[in-house]
């Protein structure tokens, strides 16, 4: 070969390897593997009902909250507390919470807001209003209370006021004249105001007067119940119509079967609970003929 033309070529192919070199690399291509996107994990709120402060409700509730969330594929359980009944109310009014766990009467305004019922909290026979009296007290006969102050966590409150104002009126108080109604806010605000001589008797229902004696044995001592309404049915487990039904069904097969394991037990211990029970919407139609009747003789439920 020609000495010019292979020095030609030489310096040709060097000038083509130092372009190559600094060119800037060309962009990748996506890589497509077989393992999907990690989905984004679904929460759903679980609203109680304030059976106590929301501190006290966190201690009492979130066990369950854990032991369901420990069950539950495809979710995520958060637990929410209200201020007062009448916060927790408005809450079933918007449909905020994907759960509920409402007291028999508000159990039928949910049903009017997209809920339904899916288990009931507790036997029956524990769901019934208690009176709370100071022992020093002179107050012997429900007539006793004639002229003075009775209070009560919430007019909506169904153990711990409706069923009791209807037990007073049966025994011969006029609820809306004999006596002054306090609507004090919560169940042991209820039985405080008894403990410090503000009322001469307060209303609650026995897991809250349990809790109380537990946490304040003191005051506690110094109390005693004075009469106890017949029961009802009691608080449901109600889940918004657009709940996806495997967590509905994941969720009722773990609550009604919470009570076959010790760590069950303790769980429901904490929470004053016995057990759960199947239930459904129709069962609570016993509450509606109550409430009813309530209405007719005695007061609207919701005060104005």
């Amino acid at each position: 070969m020609n000495p010019a033309l292979r020095l030609f070529i030489t310096i040709t192919a060097c000038l083509l390897t130092v372009v190559g070199c600094n060119q800037s690399p060309q962009l990748q291509e996506p890589k497509y593997g077989i393992a999907p996107a990690k989905k984004q994990e679904a929460v759903f709120s679980f609203a109680v009902h304030p059976l106590h402060n929301p501190q006290k409700l966190n201690q009492a509730y979130q066990p369950l909250i854990e032991h369901l969330n420990r069950q539950l594929k495809g979710g995520r359980l958060v637990l929410e507390a209200s201020r007062d009944y009448s916060n927790y109310e408005e809450k079933i009014t918007s449909k905020a919470p994907d759960l509920l766990l409402p007291n028999p009467w508000q159990t039928l305004e949910a049903m009017k807001n997209g809920y339904h019922v899916i288990a009931m909290a507790g036997d029956p026979q524990d769901f019934k209003g208690i009176f709370v009296v100071r022992r020093d007290s002179t107050i012997y006969t429900p007539l006793d209370l004639k002229g003075k102050a009775v209070s009560y966590p919430s007019p909506t409150a169904l153990a711990a006021c409706i069923m009791p104002q209807y037990f007073l009126q049966r025994h011969g108080i006029n609820v809306n004249k004999d006596i002054e109604n306090r609507y004090v806010g919560s169940q042991e605000s209820s039985i405080m105001n008894v403990f410090l001589g503000q009322t001469a008797a307060g209303a609650t229902w026995p897991p809250p007067w349990r809790a109380f004696q537990k946490d304040h044995p003191v005051e506690a001592a110094q109390l005693k119940v004075a009469w106890e309404t017949p029961h009802l049915l009691n608080n449901s487990v109600m889940v918004r119509n657009d709940l996806p039904p495997q967590i509905r069904d994941q969720i009722r097969s773990a609550l009604i079967t919470v009570h076959d394991t010790p760590q069950g037990k303790e769980i429901l211990a904490g929470m004053e609970t016995a057990r759960f029970h199947p239930a459904t919407d129709a069962d609570y139609e016993i509450v509606r003929r109550y409430v009813e009747q309530f209405e007719k003789t005695i007061r609207p439920v919701k005060q104005k």
